[in-house]
């Protein structure tokens, strides 16, 4: 009996060996799904799928349904994203965003903005400056903590709801209470009673900024690289909070002194 075919648009976010000459590549649809599919051969230098079914790139696959694991039987490259994946700098501020959708998609359950998301943010990273791509993502972690369901309160107290002026206490230059297993800013009353850190109001701001603001705004800011490891590492805080486990890219980000 034939097997089932379907087709669809994703994103590579992960290939690991099977045998002497096959791959099982990690593709996240564009509906937001995780697919998990055989590549027959993809590891020979002669195949089709060698150059196509590489990590950051966007294909279009015809895929056949197996009992555990899908099967790939065409491949067409749209983007391989190659300014992300030829530069070392820019592959590194990406890899945490592709780690992290890698770990938040589910195979029954579309999100097709967080794959959105992604993509665009690739598209953006693909000739930005290495700090721009920090920033952009640092932005595009906190958009796809959101679209998952995980969103961070940066303006109100996540306990009893008050109302926290940010801006005001950036320009006091103040600490805030803030806690990841919460879901964000506390106030003083509330953060008292949490397992809530102190972190810098600016920092906050800033994550604020990210969040809220396009890939092209965030660009054309120029975030500094200190602000943009400040927010990462709020990002660390947040992926071991709810995604569980620290993130091993945003490590390397951290230790490998590349910025």
């Amino acid at each position: 009996m034939p097997q089932a075919t379907y087709s669809a648009r994703a994103l590579v976010v992960r290939k690991v060996k099977l045998g002497e000459t096959d791959r099982i590549v990690h593709l996240i649809a564009d509906d937001g799904r995780l697919v998990k599919a055989v590549a027959k051969g993809a590891r020979k230098p002669t195949s089709p799928f060698s150059s196509r079914l590489e990590v950051f790139s966007v294909v279009d696959v015809l895929l056949a349904q197996g009992r555990s694991l899908d099967i790939v039987k065409e491949a067409r490259l749209v983007d391989a994203h190659a300014g992300v994946r030829l530069d070392l700098l820019r592959a590194a501020a990406a890899a945490p965003l592709i780690e992290c959708i890698a770990k938040a998609a589910q195979p029954d359950l579309p999100n097709p903005r967080s794959y959105a998301c992604a993509v665009a943010a690739l598209d953006a990273m693909d000739d930005a400056e290495a700090g721009d791509a920090l920033a952009i993502g640092a932005a595009a972690l906190l958009k796809v903590y959101s679209f998952t369901g995980f969103r961070p309160s940066f303006d109100a107290c996540v306990s009893c709801g008050r109302r926290l002026d940010v801006d005001a206490a950036r320009q006091e230059r103040s600490l805030l209470a803030f806690s990841a297993f919460d879901g964000g800013v506390l106030c003083d009353s509330c953060g008292r009673f949490s397992d809530a850190v102190r972190l810098s109001a600016e920092t906050l701001g800033w994550a604020r900024f990210l969040l809220m603001s396009t890939f092209d705004d965030i660009e054309a800011r120029h975030v500094e690289r200190r602000i943009s490891f400040d927010v990462l590492h709020l990002c660390q805080t947040w992926t071991r909070a709810h995604l569980g486990g620290r993130s091993k890219a945003l490590d390397f980000v951290f230790s490998c002194g590349l910025f």
